[in-house]
């Protein structure tokens, strides 16, 4: 499975992402609501690699004074070639930048083999899903069954965890 170190939001834009999960479940779309975990949440994954040590978790803990980061929710953009992935773009500030080539610096001993390739620093689409899966027609339709897709959300970036996807587990690193 993936780990992954990743970017969690506040309560009020975590809860207008999950507004717009909650819309594409209703219009019978997909949707990230339907993944039944306790972890499950909007993020704005950092690094993704096979596997990643909890020794990185202290080294990436040495970041958190760079939280919160203000940040901007933007255009909605689809990944994938014949299913898609529906997603939101974060406005890559220059903070968010910086963040992400340190997180990848002081985790680098610590990952196995090393980071996913569309993780790394020059390689990286910063984004939060909404739901995967989707077919052509149904990306077509999400944007109308989520009007908030054509707005930008002004949001903030508070907390920092690591993903284990081995135990299906989160390891809150801290934040606000």
């Amino acid at each position: 499975m993936v780990h992954s170190i990743e970017l969690l939001f506040d309560e009020p834009t975590d809860a207008q992402l999950r507004r717009c999960w909650r819309q594409l479940a209703d219009a019978g779309l997909p949707s990230q609501s339907r993944v039944q975990s306790a972890t499950n949440r909007p993020h704005v994954t950092l690094l993704a690699a096979e596997h990643i040590d909890t020794a990185a978790d202290a080294a990436v803990a040495q970041l958190l004074d760079r939280l919160p980061l203000d940040g901007v929710v933007g255009a909605p953009l689809l990944f994938g070639r014949r299913s898609y992935v529906l997603a939101r773009l974060i406005v890559a500030s220059p903070d968010l930048l910086a963040l992400h080539a340190d997180v990848h610096d002081v985790c680098a001993p610590h990952l196995r083999p090393g980071p996913a390739p569309h993780s790394a620093p020059g390689h990286w689409t910063p984004h939060v899903t909404l739901g995967r899966r989707f077919s052509a027609e149904e990306a077509g339709r999400a944007l109308t069954a989520v009007p908030e897709l054509g707005r930008d959300l002004t949001g903030r970036l508070v907390a920092l965890r690591h993903w284990d996807g081995d135990q299906r587990v989160e390891h809150l690193l801290g934040g606000v």
